[in-house]
């Protein structure tokens, strides 16, 4: 960014702008936080599909004959064994193992990886790896303002896009491929972060606008896919129960304690296993086996009142845990949050403090909503 802290536009800003997109600062760039309603957008994505501007994303390549070892030092994912066309979502942390970001990682070929971070976060991770790459052989760049980035969620999505390309609604979960759209390459990946099936697209930013145009074109029913904003991105992805960080996620807070073991290899590194160790790797160990004292929970309310990021949670009159997230599910029609409460609480009813007053919530499984 520049020293006078002009906000980073991505190639859809004209287009955002013609639509109408009220467009506010979110991590350095100017991004539409709505087109008009959220609750329209959101349920536009349940039911058919839409389209987010996700240029503010990082989009990090590694190449070279280290690049595996490198990432496998990162990520608390394994890497090592990652076949062409796959992703995997992993988690970057510090050495007490707190999440510094969550992060895709994408295995391009032999040597050749992208990963894709949080946007806030970006100048964070990029110093983190420069931090560790020690002899590791391997070339990092920063292709995030040279490239765009854009998701189409939404369960007609797949069929609407198979006009586009027969072998998209072939791919698997976490999956992509590489298709050659005006000499240029796009990566297509069958991922996103609304609860919905669909795709992520990353393309150069010289042909964003004309690749896009291509693809929706191929849409008969213009209405199919509509755009969607940043207030529909946070209510979809509330509803799924998955992390944002900044709210489930920060360097406090480790990865089994947000309920994302799955994406923890502890063994790596041991035994005749050839990934590296990774950072905070021993820290998590230690929380494995003794706990961390919290725990990532769902809560629903009844009523219209949302619960917001900083709000006690209560039992019996003693705080238990604080709300990270909330709001009002326009899918489920009440209000839900997630919140860390005591690892030790095995209750079903907590008081949620709005201040003046506390409300009644019900500890539910995480997601809400499965599609």
């Amino acid at each position: 960014m520049t020293n006078t802290q002009e906000l980073f536009t991505s190639p859809f800003h004209s287009y955002h702008l013609n639509k109408g997109a009220k467009m506010v600062d979110f991590a350095g760039w100017s991004l539409p936080l709505h087109y008009g309603s959220i609750i329209e957008e959101h349920t536009q994505v349940r039911t058919s599909g839409g389209f987010f501007d996700v240029s503010h994303m990082g989009r990090l390549r590694f190449k070279g004959r280290d690049a595996c070892k490198l990432l496998d030092r990162l990520c608390t994912r394994q890497i090592y064994g990652m076949s062409e066309g796959q992703i995997r979502y992993s988690l970057i942390c510090n050495e007490a193992g707190g999440c510094r970001d969550d992060v895709l990682v994408y295995q391009e070929g032999d040597s050749s990886y992208m990963m894709v971070c949080n946007g806030a976060n970006r100048e964070k991770i990029w110093d983190h790896i420069e931090s560790n790459r020690g002899d590791f052989v391997c070339k990092v760049k920063d292709e995030t303002e040279s490239t765009a980035m854009v998701a189409l969620q939404g369960p007609k999505v797949m069929e609407l896009l198979s006009n586009f390309s027969s072998s998209i609604p072939d791919l698997k979960r976490y999956r992509f491929i590489t298709k050659n759209v005006f000499i240029a390459k796009i990566k297509i990946s069958r991922t996103g972060y609304t609860g919905e099936d669909g795709v992520e697209v990353i393309l150069p930013k010289g042909l964003a606008q004309k690749a896009l145009d291509m693809m929706l074109t191929h849409v008969e029913d213009t209405n199919s896919i509509k755009p969607a904003g940043l207030g529909a991105r946070d209510s979809l992805r509330l509803e799924a129960g998955m992390p944002l960080y900044g709210h489930e996620l920060d360097e406090e807070t480790d990865p089994l304690s947000a309920g994302l073991s799955f994406a923890v290899k502890l063994e790596k590194g041991i035994g005749d296993n050839e990934a590296e160790p990774f950072i905070g790797q021993e820290a998590i160990r230690h929380i494995a086996e003794h706990g961390s004292g919290k725990k990532l929970v769902g809560v629903r309310l009844d009523g219209r009142r949302s619960p917001r990021q900083g709000m006690d949670v209560c039992t019996n009159g003693a705080v238990i845990g604080k709300i990270t997230s909330g709001c009002f599910s326009p899918t489920l029609n009440y209000p839900i949050g997630m919140a860390y409460v005591a690892s030790d609480f095995d209750g079903e009813i907590v008081d949620i403090d709005f201040g003046k007053q506390q409300l009644p919530a019900t500890i539910v499984n995480l997601p809400f909503y499965k599609r």
